[in-house]
This record gives structure tokens, sequence and C-alpha cells, in this order.
């Protein structure tokens, strides 16, 4: 049996969707984790599939045992906790304190192989988002080392969706009127749509152990873009220029604290992704994503297409 977390947000949803889509696993195989509480009728459309689905919180180790329990495989979305990292939080008690002890109860009750998402960053990194990511795939390769349990890294492709956080919190979409916006820096970026991912992750979970077992795998497109021209389509498709505007993180910071109203340890915690991007972190080359959708008859969704649809 497979336990799956996060599968009712983003990409944890895009990956059950595409397990069932596809027959990829027997849906009564599959164990649905969530922090809900497992009853409510929002989750009746998995319990009409003959999905199993048990209660788990990251702050109780006793519901993570028992949502693990029967499970050889753990599929294991990162805590969606980001106030947890703020302020450089040190070890264990960043979010990698939730994956931890989702690792330790799987390991507790018999799991025998864990597939981790982490980002589609560099190894280390400098960018703040990547700090429980890093400290969870050591843990995860020192028990790995120690021949504890199998481990598949997979190094999830920044989202196509996700361009309106990048190009300096853009999230008013039609909405916005700001002919220029500001950001801490520029580099490429290999989008990946989120059903793209969502399908080649759930081959990779579906298969067979041995075909995945301690390897570590970036799962983007090949094709990059950076920032500048992320703000060249949005201006040809909302037909008005869309101006990048570079400083450095501090000003960066001030900028979207003092004049946008923004929590200052968050846009300090994001702020640093910035410096990722100059230095070419999130310019991946790995095959992977595209080799398995060639194989399935598809090819990756276009940024544009993702920005256009986002815009109309």
């Amino acid at each position: 049996m497979i336990a799956l977390t996060g599968a009712t947000g983003k990409l944890g949803s895009a990956v059950l969707n595409a397990i069932l889509d596809n027959k990829l696993v027997d849906p009564k195989d599959l164990v649905v984790c969530t922090a809900s509480d497992p009853t409510t009728p929002k989750l009746q459309y998995l319990r009409d599939q003959s999905i199993t689905l048990r209660h788990a919180d990251f702050a109780s180790h006793s519901t993570l045992a028992t949502a693990y329990t029967g499970c050889t495989k753990l599929f294991l979305v990162s805590s969606p906790r980001a106030d947890m990292d703020y302020n450089d939080a040190p070890l264990w008690h960043g979010r990698e304190a939730h994956h931890r002890a989702a690792i330790d109860a799987a390991l507790s009750v018999g799991v025998s192989h864990i597939y981790y998402t982490s980002l589609a960053f560099a190894n280390p990194s400098k960018a703040g988002v990547m700090r429980a990511h890093v400290r969870t795939v050591k843990y995860l390769k020192d028990l790995e080392s120690a021949e504890k349990v199998k481990v598949t890294i997979l190094g999830e492709g920044l989202y196509n969706e996700s361009w309106p956080l990048y190009l300096g919190y853009y999230f008013g979409l039609k909405a916005e009127t700001r002919s220029e916006v500001v950001v801490a820096g520029d580099g490429r970026i290999n989008w990946t749509s989120i059903p793209d991912m969502g399908f080649a992750t759930a081959k990779i979970v579906a298969a067979p152990s041995e075909e995945w077992a301690g390897k570590t795998v970036y799962l983007c497109q090949k094709r990059s873009l950076s920032l500048q021209e992320v703000a060249r389509i949005v201006s040809k498709i909302k037909g008005e220029e869309v101006r990048l505007k570079i400083t450095g993180r501090k000003q960066y910071e001030d900028y979207y604290v003092e004049e946008k109203g923004m929590e200052r340890p968050n846009v300090e915690w994001w702020s640093t992704t910035y410096d990722a991007l100059k230095d070419g972190e999130c310019e991946v080359d790995d095959p992977t994503l595209e080799s398995i959708l060639k194989e399935a008859g598809r090819t990756p969704k276009a940024l544009e297409e993702t920005i256009e649809e986002m815009l109309r």
C-alpha cells in the first residue's frame, strides 16, 4: 500500500489524479493521509473510489504512525507551514521538523520506501525556501546510508502556475495595474506545469521500488525562461507593457514591506530566492520528466499557455 500526503494540495492532488486517471495503482492500495477530518463530506469523492482515508497531523506522531500502518511506500509532500522557516529557523525548528516526524513515524511502522518532494534548486542552495528541503534530504540520505529505508528524492520543477510569485507577487493578474514590477534578481527557470509534474511523479511512485530507489531526479521540462521573458509574455497577453525593475535584496524587502504592507519575515525569507536565481540554480538539465511524458505520448505544457489561461 502507498501512503500519500498532501493529496488535497496542488501537487499532491495532481499526483493522486494521475494515479487514478491512468490506473497506475488499485485505489484499494492507496491511503490518503489528511490533516482534516477523514469523514468530512468534501472527501466523499475519494471514499467513493474505495480509497482509504486516515487522519495524519505533522504535529502528532501517533496520528502519523497510525496513518502509515500497513503501507510499504510513503509519498511525502513537504509541509505547507512556511512560517516555521522564517527568521533563519535553526535545525529541527523549520519545516524539516514536520518532515522528520513523518519519516520517523513511517520507519516505526515498517515503511520501506520514502519518496520526498523537494524543489528544483541546487543543493546546497542560497534560497531560504530550500533550507528545510536540504535538511530533510540529508536526514533521508543518512537513513538510506544506514540501510534503514529506500529513498527517492523528487526535485519538483518550479510551477508554471507560480510565475506571479516570482514576478513580484503579481497575484492581481487581470486586475494588476503595475507597469513596473520590483524583483531582487533574475535567472533562467525550467518552468513546469503541475499536471505534468503530477503525472511524472505518479509514474515514479507507482513503479516497482527498485526502479527509482537511491535516485535523485529533477522533474522539469528542458526549456527555460527568465523573469524578463515572463514579463514580456505578460505584456503581450495584456496588451500593455509590464517592465521588470531589478533591485538589491534590501530595497526589494523594504519596498514590499513598507509600500505593499507585507510581513517582513515572509518577504525576507522569499527574497533569498533571487540570489539562487542569479546563480543559475533553477536552470536544470534533467531529461526525466520529458522522457516519462514522451513514453505516454505527451509533451510539456508551455509556460505561455499557463500564463494566458491565468490572465484570460
